[in-house]
């Protein structure tokens, strides 16, 4: 693939009222600029951009590559890209402006604004703080599957977490929970009485001069030069199909430029005072946001096996670790076939940004970490990692560790392909009732399962189980397991660890066991 750019490389350091170019004002941006270009190449995507902050000032910024294979024009600082799961930082923002207004506390129980919020357990619902929806401690499971290519909206998505069963005890461990953020945007709009997006536009774009930024997908699509998503399908890119964050926008629906996210950057790095001096938090709320709160203990990201670290921390929206004997606050935002990472060493008011349009891009660590090197005066020029490198070494030995698993369970799934009973066997309806209706229809010899805006045709793997490839192929694929009930008919199907229980119907003479699925 041939790999065009487009790239402004800018300092804006003055010298007798001049612009000096980069290359004047801090020596070496040149051959970063060419290490970027050259690493995009190699992982192949498509469009890229990067903009770094030091002392208040934007000293590179960069656009490289095509918004949208085919069809698209040059990726420049304006582009918009989805910022994914970096939105988190604004809705944690949101509720402290909030709390700075004196309209909720951080240790309110959530309940207090939210009255029909329930969890599965009548104690953690009660003990539930505003500042718990923010810092994935809470013992809620991951329950993406409520919103991910679903039609539910916020407030059924939030009504259904009452089934919910708390994974593990409360304040114990972390686990990445995106709806509890969903609710901390509802909450926002409870407050303000504004819905979250406009929050988000007013409070925090609007001062900042963010003016091309949206805060859903929705928006994003009445603008210009926006990316489009890819994925690497049989090792092509190819352009795929946006997915929607918009019912649980809080959560990760913020669309942004790097050089618009660079004025969020040094905004937080100031102490969250605007360049025009204004200030929209408090100091100690500021401070606040980056207090770490949750420990983590499990691998999040694989490219931290690449250097040392004393420990690794979640806050308000951020993650936390030391790098290089600093303190880096850091996230990262993915969703289908875009990518973002944000990287913040507050003591030395430095700041990264990258997002780029192929899916799970991992370049992305190792640009933050290159340009938090490259501005490490402890580190010469000739000392430095070669970070691109070893991310890009260890990312292929994961993925050739993947390939290896799932020819072996290939293997071990064709071995007697045979289904166990005939296609009108497991036909029907199974329900749960946190995630909803999985629905199993016969087309000829051919078994369809849909699940939301997700479907697949169902290939049989032997016995009572099938592959089930969803047709949006960058989605993945589930093995789907029937399970028989005592009678021998289908009564459960298991899929992505979920079970869901068929349908009775009404009891009729001719039915053996008086209701199917029995």
């Amino acid at each position: 693939m041939r790999f065009d750019r487009s790239v402004r490389v800018l300092s804006l350091t003055l010298f007798l009222g001049l612009c000096l170019p980069a290359s004047a004002a801090t020596p070496g941006w040149e051959a970063f600029d060419r290490y970027v270009a050259a690493a995009a190449e190699e992982w192949r995507v498509p469009g890229l951009a990067i903009a770094v902050v030091k002392d208040g000032e934007l000293v590179f910024e960069g656009g490289y590559g095509t918004t949208r294979l085919g069809d698209g024009t040059p990726v420049d600082p304006d582009t918009l890209f989805s910022i994914g799961s970096t939105t988190k930082a604004m809705t944690a923002a949101a509720i402290g402006m909030l709390v700075d207004e004196g309209k909720l506390a951080w240790d309110d129980p959530v309940t207090k604004y939210l009255p029909g919020f329930r969890l599965a357990d009548p104690t953690a619902t009660a003990q539930l703080r505003v500042r718990d929806l923010l810092t994935h401690n809470a013992g809620v499971p991951n329950t993406d599957l409520l919103w991910y290519e679903q039609d539910h909206d916020l407030d059924e998505i939030l009504r259904r977490m009452q089934y919910v069963e708390l994974q593990t005890p409360m304040y114990s461990r972390f686990e990445y929970q995106n709806v509890m953020y969903a609710a901390a945007g509802k909450l926002t709009e409870v407050v303000s009485g504004k819905s979250w997006v406009e929050f988000i536009e007013s409070r925090i774009f609007a001062p900042l001069q963010m003016t091309r930024s949206v805060a859903s997908l929705a928006r994003s699509e009445l603008r210009d030069n926006v990316a489009s998503p890819h994925y690497m399908i049989d090792d092509e890119v190819a352009v795929i199909e946006n997915a929607t964050v918009d019912s649980v926008s809080a959560a990760g629906s913020v669309w942004s430029s790097v050089r618009e996210m660079s004025r969020w950057s040094r905004f937080l790095l100031e102490g969250c005072v605007t360049a025009a001096g204004e200030r929209l938090l408090a100091a100690a709320t500021c401070d606040e946001l980056f207090r770490p709160r949750t420990l983590i203990h499990e691998e999040v990201y694989p490219a931290m096996r690449l250097y040392p670290q004393r420990w690794f921390s979640y806050s308000l929206g951020w993650f936390q670790t030391d790098y290089n004997r600093r303190v880096l606050d850091m996230h990262t935002g993915s969703i289908d076939g875009l990518v973002a990472i944000h990287g913040l060493v507050r003591a030395e008011k430095l700041g990264v940004v990258m997002l780029a349009n192929l899916d799970h891009a991992e370049l992305r660590h190792a640009l933050m970490y290159q340009a938090l090197d490259h501005l490490d005066p402890s580190i010469a020029a000739d000392d430095r990692r070669d970070w691109n490198r070893e991310v890009k070494e260890l990312f292929d030995e994961i993925r050739r560790e993947g390939e290896a698993r799932a020819e072996q369970a290939e293997r071990e799934l064709r071995a007697d392909p045979r289904p166990a009973r005939a296609p009108d066997a497991y036909a029907g309806t199974y329900v749960d009732q946190l995630f909803g209706e999985v629905q199993v229809t016969q087309e000829g010899d051919r078994l369809r399962l849909s699940f939301g805006r997700m479907a697949c045709t169902l290939e049989p793997s032997g016995g009572d189980s099938a592959r089930c490839p969803l047709d949006s192929r960058w989605r993945g694929e589930s093995t789907v397991i029937f399970v028989p009930g005592p009678r021998g008919h289908i009564r459960q199907l298991r899929m992505w660890g979920l079970e869901f229980n068929k349908r009775r119907l009404p009891a009729s003479p001719e039915a053996g066991d008086g209701a199917e699925g029995s």
